[in-house]
């Protein structure tokens, strides 16, 4: 039995996805780990007490979206884990493979305006990740 990481931001654009690595770890027997990151280096010209107000709340966003995610994992019959961290979303995804012990890492592709990183961004992510950790990287 392996261990699916999969990096999820929330809401409707994450569910195609959510819903991937769902039938993924349901597929091959899998383990099932979520993960958010609250990455607030978008704010490093920002005074400190405003950063660690955005921190937590984007902290609290991040549990919420992926209780969310554990739910839909639920109704599929797949039991999940989930994990939110702080920091560099690249670091941080190698960081909670290692821990958690991922033998897969799941990352969504590019969805309309509101994507993080474009096509060739992510595949750069992709290759960055399974170089580093030596865990297969799965684009959805």
């Amino acid at each position: 039995m392996g261990k699916i990481l999969c990096a999820t931001r929330g809401g409707p654009d994450s569910y195609p996805t959510q819903d991937g690595a769902i039938a993924l770890a349901k597929e091959r027997g899998d383990e099932l780990v979520f993960l958010y990151v609250a990455d607030v280096t978008f704010l490093d010209r920002t005074a400190a007490p405003v950063v660690v107000d955005v921190e937590s709340e984007l902290e609290l966003m991040g549990w919420f979206q992926l209780a969310l995610a554990r739910e839909r994992a639920a109704a599929a019959g797949v039991q999940a884990e989930i994990l939110v961290r702080h920091g560099r979303l690249r670091t941080e995804l190698a960081v909670a493979a290692r821990q958690v012990g991922a033998t897969l890492i799941v990352l969504g592709s590019p969805l309309g305006e509101t994507a993080a990183f474009d096509d060739k961004s992510l595949q750069a992510l992709a290759a960055h990740l399974q170089a580093e950790t030596g865990v297969e990287v799965r684009i959805l």
